[in-house]
This record gives structure tokens, sequence and C-alpha cells, in this order.
């Protein structure tokens, strides 16, 4: 008799998740030294989530090992027209073994056999010996693997379930299965198999952890489990390069097999098919059918062996967890791990002084007795929401303890209205010693602190000054910065995602900050003097004091700002948006011939490449879904009416669900304006970024765009202003190459495009045409971004040997260019990092990486970084310049946003021309390169109609 409560095997298919992080819809992560790191954090995360949700006795991840399999001896096309292995994926892999290591998770793999293979096997050696096994994947071919009489079962299964562990609770009222060995299963005669003791089904961790057994297999399938490899057999599988019936579809399939019973079946009775197409797919594709059943069917029968002591479940090697974590820059990880995992002796903190003070003129007297000049570590957040609930407890008689301060300040929004708000500070004049206060409603504490905080001879250390400014009221202001945590963490690590307090102390110090608003200051304390040096060592000391630090309030003071919104324009034109999108759809449901969901990748892929029988791009991974992106589109866009017009719905509802339909909930109430936040501690390139809203994405070359910006409005009396940068990085590139066509080019104010044109294409001014100046547009900004022939062919729609032709052309002329590329990347492989001319680092590991496409996408980085982020610092450095002059003279204008090479201002009508003058000046001599800038400047009501 089967156990009662049999013991769980957990089997995961460690290929399909590693397929699902790399394919996930997120940003890209990358560790300290620009490696990315995508993949192991997400695969970290759905274990630690699978086994905290389950908690099984067994587990193991099983992984491919390359090289052939039996299959390929069986058919030597086998996944030929799949794609290799993007390179910056495998740069990954072998930090998810890592992962898999330092959780103690078991690896198995078999060199021959696939993953599938080693799964099924194990899948039935465990049911053999009474194990409830779980194959955790969600890959459809391992259906045929789940229980053959799981339904019969069903109801003590759900009642083992629940009663066997954590999970039980949560899938108990999923469908139960018992196990099927697909190999005997074949050989039994009918009613003559023994039921084994134990049962598999497959657990889709990526579909809220639906369970299939039999019952839900067929349901899914339209077949049962011993049947999927039969429906596989007549369908194929294009990523796999399994054959099939040509003409015989997914639906198809099932309908034959679900009346013949088999792939043999069907075959030999094809006869009776009665569809004509599907009757001669069959007769004609006899031996295919045969080998795809073959090349589809999961040896359960492999040279494994099930070892269960080497696979019991264990506690995380916590010290190893912490060191790839730290190495892999994964700190959220580590303040949860710190949270739950035994403290190190070694590195906790020793205990902090902190004590509150409760009245102003216990504040005043702890300031007062701070010696002047000596470096005071300055704390202000919000109370986090955990912090308030907690205080509410402690009110209640409950919980004791010093509150929570939020660990971000860069996360603030000045919608967040700090006079309604809770903000707590944390004062700290040494190691082991804080104070902590709050500004209380009727503005007693801040009195007490604003004239310490507007002292310039009293030295402070703030984590993120612009931050502190816009939680400290309008009219305060904070003086005697020395040092900002934030920014001296991005300066020395640019592409490392997260630089907020918390993440910095685990970084530098390997400390966890989970307490209040004392321990941050002390913690902040310690970290300044730290990372000065680091930035002193690096050379980026200069950078810091004249243009990260000072820009800091200029951002604060545009960000408290704002920008004017229409809201009735927004609102007319979302009904008129609305109106487009319904003109859209009924033009592709025509198109179609049938209505379907837009939105659905899934069945617009059934659309496009089953029903119109246009042929299919790449495919999502593992997953085997097939592809629908923007790319996708534009290339199928030539064949069939129907994929441009899906692109044509998907910009107009993008951009009224981004901007549109959300920008009007984003207003603040109290002045009608929006308070976008502006981060200079987001690109690696030393860009500025725009979020809550970003408005630096709303585009600017289509209609909708432009129909957006015309919604950002000036008040009455004044007007908007717009001061933009001309060709700033092919100036840059003149200064860097010293290029003498580039130079004489600029020098005389000519139209760089025109004159690309005339040394590329040999056509003078007067007999170019559009194309001319268009093809030589692409070919100057495309060096920049070191785009390839192949790049620049699938731009202009050329051949490649055209594309070659013409930058071999370029930098045949441009001969400088060319000697300043090659010996710039030369000096990057060297050294591993780039500079900007004004000195901010960027590490770029990738170009030294063994794939070619990591590699590749390295040179890259290396040509573009120094050309666009020197543009960045250039405009930073007039931001701040511009914002001493508006403060000094009696101008009724305001610098209100940011758009990488454009500045945008808000003047009164009468103030126009004099602020144009003094923007004019500023920008174009902030800093005299070797070649002039140009600044162009327009002028209208709103931010569409300038002029």
């Amino acid at each position: 008799m089967p156990e009662a409560n049999p013991k769980r095997l957990f089997l995961i298919d460690a290929m399909g998740f590693i397929f699902r992080a790399f394919f996930a819809p997120m940003d890209r992560l990358r560790n300290p030294q620009g490696m990315p790191t995508k993949v192991p954090y997400i695969f970290n995360n759905m274990v630690r989530k699978l086994l905290r949700e389950w908690e099984p006795e067994y587990v193991a991840a099983v992984f491919d090992v390359s090289g052939p399999t039996f299959r390929d001896e069986l058919f030597k096309q086998y996944k030929a027209q799949r794609p290799p292995m993007p390179d910056d994926l495998s740069i990954q892999l072998p930090f998810v073994r890592r992962v898999c290591e330092a959780m103690r998770l078991p690896i198995l793999e078999h060199r021959g056999f696939e993953a599938d293979d080693v799964i099924g096997t194990l899948a039935r050696l465990g049911a053999e010996k009474g194990l409830d096994v779980f194959i955790v994947t969600s890959d459809k071919d391992m259906l045929q693997l789940v229980s053959a009489d799981a339904a019969n079962g069903e109801a003590n299964g759900e009642a083992s379930d629940k009663a066997g562990g954590k999970a039980g609770g949560k899938a108990g009222d999923k469908l139960i299965g018992k196990v099927r060995d697909t190999v005997a299963a074949k050989k039994a005669s009918p009613g003559g198999e023994r039921a084994p003791a134990g049962r598999v089904r497959v657990l889709n961790p990526t579909k809220d952890n639906l369970l299939f057994d039999a019952k839900k297999v067929e349901e899914i399938m339209g077949v049962p489990p011993a049947l999927v490899p039969d429906v596989m057999a007549l369908m194929g599988d294009n990523i796999d390069n399994i054959p099939g019936a040509k003409g015989i579809g997914e639906k198809g399939a099932r309908e034959i097999i679900q009346r013949f019973g088999s792939a043999e079946s069907a075959l030999e009775r094809a006869q009776e098919v009665e569809g004509k197409r599907y009757r001669e797919a069959l007769v004609n594709s006899r031996d295919n059918v045969l080998l795809s059943k073959k090349l589809a069917t999961i040896d359960t029968h492999t040279p494994v062996e099930l070892n269960l002591a080497a696979l019991v479940r264990m506690a995380p090697d916590f010290e190893a967890l912490r060191g790839l974590y730290t190495e892999l820059g994964f700190t959220s990880l580590l303040r949860e791990m710190a949270a739950s995992a035994p403290a190190d002796p070694a590195t906790a903190p020793a205990a902090i002084d902190c004590a509150p003070l409760d009245s102003p003129a216990a504040l005043t007297k702890f300031l007062e007795g701070i010696p002047k000049g000596q470096e005071v570590a300055f704390w202000i957040a919000p109370l986090s929401a955990a912090a308030r609930d907690a205080e509410r407890e402690v009110a209640e008689g409950g919980a004791e303890g010093e509150t929570e301060a939020a660990d971000t300040q860069g996360e603030l929004q000045y919608n967040d209205n700090s006079r309604t708000q809770v903000v707590e500070i944390g004062i700290s004049p040494g190691p082991g010693v804080a104070r902590t206060t709050r500004l209380d409603e009727k503005g007693e504490m801040l009195k007490a602190l604003q004239p310490w905080l507007a002292d310039r001879e009293r030295l402070k250390i703030v984590h993120d000054p612009k931050a502190a400014a816009l939680l400290l009221e309008g009219s305060v202001t904070l003086e005697g910065t020395r040092h900002a945590t934030m920014y001296y963490s991005y300066l020395l690590r640019p592409t490392t995602a997260k630089h907020e307090l918390g993440d910095v102390a685990l970084r530098h110090l390997n400390q966890a900050l989970s307490g209040g608003a004392g321990e941050k200051a002390e913690a902040l304390g310690r970290l300044a003097p730290m990372l000065r040096a680091e930035v002193e060592a690096q050379g980026l000391a200069e950078l810091y004091e004249t243009m990260d630090l000072p820009l800091a309030s200029v951002l604060a003071r545009m960000q408290r700002t704002g920008l004017l919104v229409d809201r009735a324009a927004l609102a007319a034109m979302s009904v008129v948006m609305e109106k487009e999108i319904a003109a859209h759809e009924a033009e592709i449901y025509q198109l179609a011939g049938s209505t379907f969901n837009i939105n659905s990748s899934q069945q617009l892929g059934e659309i496009l490449f089953d029903k119109l029988g246009l042929s299919a791009g790449r495919k999502t991974g593992k997953t085997k879904g097939r592809s629908t992106a923007a790319d996708i589109l534009q290339d199928l866009a030539a064949k069939h009416p129907l994929p441009k017009k899906i692109l044509d719905y998907r910009e107009v509802a993008k951009l009224k669900s981004t901007y549109v339909d959300a920008l009007p909930k984003l207003i603040d109430p109290r002045d009608g304006r929006l308070h976008s936040s502006l981060s200079q501690t987001v690109a690696a390139t030393g860009r500025l970024a725009s979020s809550n809203p970003n408005l630096q994405n709303i585009p600017v070359r289509t209609e909708v765009g432009r129909q957006i910006r015309a919604a950002f409005v000036a008040p009455p009396g004044s007007v908007l202003l717009s001061a933009d940068y001309s060709q700033i990085e092919l100036r840059i590139l003149a200064h860097f190459s010293g290029d003498a066509v580039l130079l004489d080019a600029f020098e005389h104010g000519e139209d760089i495009h025109s004159r690309t044109a005339q040394e590329v294409f040999g056509v003078g001014a007067l007999g170019q045409t559009a194309e001319h100046r268009r093809s030589a547009k692409a070919i100057n900004f495309g060096i920049i971004y070191g785009l390839s022939a192949f790049g620049l062919a699938q731009q202009l729609g050329i051949e490649h040997k055209e594309a070659a032709k013409f930058i071999a052309a370029y930098f045949a002329r441009y001969t400088a260019v060319k000697e300043y590329l090659d010996q710039h990347l030369e000096t990057v492989r060297k050294s591993g990092f780039t500079r900007t001319l004004f000195g901010r680092v960027r590490h770029i590991p990738e170009i030294t990486a063994p794939q070619a496409m990591l590699r590749n996408s390295g040179e890259r980085i290396a040509l573009n970084t120094p050309l666009q982020g020197t543009a960045a610092d250039l405009i930073k450095l007039a931001m701040i310049d511009i914002d001493r002059k508006l403060a000094a003279s009696k101008l009724d204008a305001r610098m209100i946003l940011q758009v990488h090479d454009e500045l945008l201002f808000e003047v009164a009508e009468n103030d126009r021309q004099a602020l144009r003058e003094l923007v004019k000046s500023a920008m174009e001599q902030v800093y005299a390169l070797r070649v002039p800038l140009l600044v162009e400047i327009k002028i209208g009501h709103n931010w569409r109609d300038m002029q």
C-alpha cells in the first residue's frame, strides 16, 4: 500500500527556469563590475519561492549538458534551426550553478541525454519508490510524464496533499494524479499494467503553481498524457526541428489523435481522414511522423540512478550566499538574508548610543554642542509605512524598540506632501553616537534645525542632498554638504542599479540597516570617509565637487517647480485616441479575418503564423512561444499589412495608457503641475533620468507624441523656452578625434550631414537629395553607436555590401575618426574602463568577454560612453551655471526640465529675450571644445508649438 503521506521529490527543469529568467520583462541587471546578472537573480528568486511554498523533502535541479544526444543520432537535423545561446545568457550560466551550490540545491545532468530524459527517468524511479513526484517546468513536452491514472485517486490525493505539509493548503484544490511509466505503458497489455506506488505530476510555477494531473493534461492538450508524443509527432516542433506532418498544426493533430488513438493508427487509417489536406499530409509524411514520435518521446530509462540521500533538501550555505550576493550586487537579497540568516559576529555592528530629541530646545542644545568644522551625518526620510504600523502597536502596548525610517530618499516624490507625512531625522556626530527627532506639524523642530542646516561652516554628510532638500520646506536651504554618499557610490559604480543607503551599506560595511534614522545616520557617517578615499583614488573628486554635488540643488528646484499641464487637452486627446484605437482594432480584425485578443502574443502568433502563414521569427526561449516583438512585426510588415497595423495600434494604446490617461493622475492638485523626478544616479553614461513620469520618453517624431507635448503649457503671461544643443555628440567626436574634415565643417557652420553626404557619396550640396542626407545622417550617428554594416543596411533598407561600402568610404574620408576609435578601443581593452572628457568612469568588462556578442556590446559601450557621457556632463555644467545666473538676475524665469540635450524653461513674456541671451551664452560657452558649441532656441506657449 502506498503511504498516506508520501514524501515529495521536486525535479526542477533548470534550463526552463534559466530561459524564463532571461526573457523576463525586466530591466537588465548588472553587478558592480558591469556583468549581466538578471538570470541568476530571477533563478534564485524562483527557486527560493518554490522551496518556501512547498517545502519538499527531496529536490534537484536538472541541467542540460552540451554535446550530442541519442536524438542527434536518430536525426542529424534535430534542433538544427535553433539559434545558438545568446552570449549574454551563456556568460551568466556559471553564476546560476553557483546559486545552486550556495543554496545546496543538488545539480543533476547526464552526458548524451537531455534534461527532459533525466527528469523522466528520475520521475519514474521516484514514483516506483512511492514518492510524490513533482516536475517543475513550463514545458508542455513534460506533460507526457504525468501519471496516467491520476483522476481515479483525486479525492485521496487531495487529502494527502493537505496533510502533507505547507504546500498542501495552497495547492490542495489542484487536480491530482498517479504515476505513469512512459515506456512500460507501451509494452503492457490492456488492463495488465501494475499501478506503481507513487505518482507524477507537473507543476508550472509561471502559471500560479498550476498542477497538472491526467485530467488537466487532457483538458489542456486534448489527449491523455500517454498520447502527448503522438500529437507532437503530427504537429512537429519548429524550435527543435521535429518535422511532423507538414500541413497539420496543433489543432488538427489533437483532432486526429482523439479519433484514431495514436500516430501509428492514424497513419494506418489515413484514408479515413475526411480533410484532404490532413489526409495527404499523413500519406506523404509517414516516415517523418514515426521519426518525430521517437524524437518527441521522453526516454524514462536513461542510465541515471536515484540517490535520495543526495537529494535531501538542506539549509543554504549562508556564507557562500552572502559572498555570491555581494559579488553579484544583489543588495535586496542581502538585506533579506541579513534579517533571516544567522548573524556573523565578526561583522555585526556595535551598539549605538541613540536617543531621541523630543523638543526644539534639546535639538538646539545638541547641535550647538557640535564644534564647527566637524563633519556630521544627517539622515532625513519619511517614516516607513511598516514603522508607522509598528508605532501604533507600541502605542497600544505591543512591541518595543526604535521605529524604522524609510530606507530610501531617492524614491521620494514631491507630490508626497512633506507637510502631511511624518519625517524622521537622524544626526550622528561620530561612530557609535546618534540622535533622532521628527519634524512636527507646527514646524517648531524645523525652525530649531534651520540655522544649523543653513550654516555652511557646519559640515554635513548627506546621502542624497536632492531628496533631503525636497523633504525640507522650500524656504529651508541645505548648505555645507561635504559628502553625498549616494553620489560617491554612483561615481564609483555607475552600472550598479541601486545606490540607496541600505544597498551601499551592505556593499561597503557588510551591514544590513534595519533600524531607524539613528542607525542610518551613524552608518552614513562611517561610510563617507571610506567612499571619499575611493573617489579620490580614482580621480573623481573634482567631478564630484564641480558637477554632481552642486547639481543636486538645481534638480531639487526644478522638481519642486514642475511643469504646468493642460488637463482639458489631455482629456480631449484621450477621447480621440480611444476612437483611433477602436478604428485600428476594426481594421486589424478585418485583415485577420476574425476577432482575437490583440494584446495576447499567443493569439496574435496564431493569426500571423498559423492562419496567415507568415514565417515565424525567433521564439521566446524554452517556452517555445513565437515572438511578436516590434522588430519581428517590422520585418513581417513587408509581407502583409496586418503587422504594420498592429504596430500602429500598439503605439497609440501605449501612449494613451502611459501618458494621456496617466499624467492627469500624477498632477499635484495644489499647483496643477507635474513634478517629474530627475535622477543623476541611474544612467551608466551620466545622463539624467526622468521618472514618475518619464518625460524623456515622449516621442518627438510622431504626431501622437507631439500632441502629448502640446499639453505641457506656460501659465498666462509666460512662455516656454527650449534650448537644444545641435549635434553635440558629433562635435565631441570632432574634439576627441581632431579629424580635419569634421573640424573644418563645424568651424565653418556647415550642415554636417550634408558635408558627410558630399564626402561619402561624392555629391555636392546642390546635387544632394533628401535620401542622400538621410543616409549620411544614419552613418554619422551610427559611427557613434558602433553601428555595423548589417545594422546600417537594416536601417537604410539597403544591401549589406552597399552599407559596408558606405562605412568604408566614411572612414576613408574621416581618417582621424577611424584612428581615434581604434586607439580608444585598444585602450579600453587594456584598462577595462573608459572616461568622459571630465573624468567620469565606466567599467566595461564585456569588452574582453570570450563571447562575441557580449564583446561587441562592450565595444559599442566603449565607443558611445565618452561621447554621450561628455554631452551629459556638458549640459549638467550648463545647468549649474544657468541656475546661478538666474538666481543673481531679476528675471522671472525658471528651469523646469532637461531632456538629454534639451533644457526647458518657463519665463515671463517680458523676459523672454533676456533669458534667450542668458541661456544661449551659458550653454555655448560652458566649455571650450576644439569646435564651437551651437544651441538652438525655440519659444512657444506649449512644448510642441515652438519657433
